[in-house]
């Protein structure tokens, strides 16, 4: 794969053959990607790794479950954490737009966050307006629109949502370049083990494994590579982020709730129903098995 990214031309060509097999198939997408990401084959039949039974859910069970369209919906998803009680942990929404022509740039605060609701990565931040070069990034809105992102690696859920673009609030801490990013793995509605994210500001980096009391998990390859002595403090709103998590993420069998810690403030992120589209060629295997053990597929 890596091979692969270093020619832009193969990775055009392979990117559009994917996006082809997916509207021919989506398993078919989901059978040479693996292969292609992984290095080996998936079982699709007898699912063992959690990337093998993310796959399947979304191959089997996402594409006809309205509740998790709407939960993967960047915007729609605000409705659904209302709906849980937990309004005040959204970030403040600026607008809502069905097009990029929709946009009003001068109504817009000196800083925000402009992204698609109907895919991953597709976000763009503004942290001057004075020196934000509109025209490209309404060039830069209009292309991710058009991409239908869920072609890519066959991830279903994304199919069914409306396209708009959603403004927020740009999150910046006092204390740090960003926020801090808190990921947490919910297996049937309870939360196994949570993620750090640190050192994003410098371009790469760093995630830590803990349990839910707070237990350094050494399951990762970052995590592995860490000092006898490492440690980190735990933070203070980890437990109520860990009560939030468990409270959204009751419904399904598997998700991952992400939160920002914004100086103390604890702010919704999103709801990720397929991490690295069930398909994370970074993941250790024995790290794989044992969460692969900690999801129970539905029956069909």
């Amino acid at each position: 794969m890596k091979s692969l990214k270093k020619n832009p031309l193969i990775m055009m060509f392979y990117t559009r053959f994917r996006r082809l097999l997916t509207v021919i198939s989506p398993k078919l997408n989901t059978i040479v990607t693996f292969r292609i990401s992984k290095g080996k084959p998936i079982n699709l039949k007898n699912p063992r790794t959690f990337d093998e039974k993310i796959s399947w859910l979304k191959l089997n069970t996402y594409y006809k479950n309205p509740l998790i369209s709407m939960c993967a919906d960047k915007y729609a998803v605000r409705e659904y954490v209302s709906s849980c009680g937990l309004s005040e942990i959204l970030n403040e929404l600026y607008g809502v737009y069905d097009r990029v022509e929709d946009i009003n740039w001068e109504d817009l605060p000196d800083k925000f966050v402009l992204k698609w609701n109907n895919g991953c990565g597709l976000n763009m931040f503004c942290r001057d307006k004075k020196n934000f070069d509109i025209d490209n990034a309404v060039k830069t809105l209009k292309k991710w629109g058009r991409a239908k992102q869920y072609l890519n690696k066959a991830e279903m859920q994304y199919k069914y949502i409306k396209p708009r673009i959603v403004c927020e609030k740009l999150l910046e801490s006092k204390t740090s370049p960003l926020p801090e990013d808190y990921k947490f793995y919910c297996f049937n509605g309870r939360v196994k083990y949570g993620m750090i994210c640190v050192e994003r500001e410098t371009g790469r980096p760093k995630f830590y494994y803990y349990d839910r009391d707070w237990n350094f998990a050494r399951i990762n390859k970052d995590s592995k590579k860490a000092p006898e002595d490492f440690y980190m403090p735990k933070p203070e709103g980890i437990d109520k982020m860990i009560s939030y998590a468990e409270i959204l993420a009751k419904p399904f069998p598997f998700v991952r709730v992400d939160f920002f810690d914004l100086d103390g403030k604890i702010i919704f992120g999103e709801l990720t129903f397929t991490p690295s589209a069930g398909m994370n060629s970074n993941w250790l295997e024995e790290m794989d098995l044992m969460f692969g053990d900690l999801l129970i597929l539905p029956k069909e």
